[in-house]
């Protein structure tokens, strides 16, 4: 068995004022393998902003900023949570979700851009927001 104990005592996390956690079932039920990167970096900033209930209300213009996401990106991100069932969403107000206590959210298929295929920004973006694949 291996001892552990902290490489840097004077650093130990706390519990911070403001409230912010991540579940472990992200791990142990394999959810990172799921979606793509922009999706998980939205996921740990509204995390990181909710409050206790999960509510955040930034702005889509600020959050995209935050994250170096244009709104294509964006709104793609928002629906893989969304599908994932970690995520409400009506705007302007995000709920990150609990997640289900008995079962794995349902399998996120992680949309890759095809360079062959030419389409225009008004396709992708519809196909975004109502929540096709690209």
């Amino acid at each position: 068995m291996i001892h552990k104990h902290p490489l840097r005592p004077d650093r130990l996390r706390q519990i911070p004022p403001s409230f912010s956690w991540l579940d472990h079932r992200l791990v142990r039920h394999q959810l990172l393998r799921r979606a793509d990167p922009p999706t998980w970096a939205l996921y740990l900033f509204l995390v990181t902003v909710a409050d206790v209930q999960g509510l955040s209300f930034y702005s889509d213009a600020s959050i995209a900023r935050h994250l170096s996401l244009d709104a294509v990106a964006l709104a793609a991100a928002r629906q893989q949570l969304i599908r994932a069932d970690l995520l409400a969403y009506q705007k302007p107000l995000y709920q990150v979700l609990a997640l289900p206590e008995d079962k794995k959210p349902p399998e996120v298929a992680v949309t890759t851009p095809r360079s062959a295929q030419a389409r225009s920004a008004s396709d992708i973006l519809r196909a975004v927001l109502q929540g096709g694949a690209l």
